[in-house]
């Protein structure tokens, strides 16, 4: 199976309502019964934390400013791109939207 990143947008995302945190606990779940796997997945403190380097330039805040501000990612493992992206489609969002990408490798250099 491939695996694909899914990138997590919402408006206001570190404030989100108690049921659609209960949604995203069980998403893991969800996407298994549906054939696929999620691999890891982490939630993003607020944009105000965000620290961006371009060059030798550092300013606080995000790279990108947008009305969005990433709120998570995870990683999934799909058949296909079709797959992933039903399988991306069934993240609570409550203002906001996914993206889904193919990653080129993956690897994990934390060892535990």
């Amino acid at each position: 199976m491939a695996r694909y990143s899914v990138m997590i947008f919402e408006r206001n995302g570190n404030d989100l309502p108690p049921e659609i945190v209960e949604q995203h606990m069980a998403l893991a779940g969800r996407i298994e019964e549906q054939g696929g796997k999620v691999v890891a997945g982490m939630a993003l403190e607020d944009n105000s934390t965000a620290t961006s380097i371009r060059g030798d330039l550092i300013t606080d805040g995000p790279f990108i400013e947008t009305k969005e501000m990433i709120a998570g990612i995870f990683i999934i493992e799909a058949r296909d791109l079709d797959h992933a992206i039903a399988l991306a489609k069934m993240t609570p969002i409550l203002d906001g939207g996914v993206e889904v990408r193919p990653l080129i490798d993956f690897a994990v250099v934390e060892k535990s």
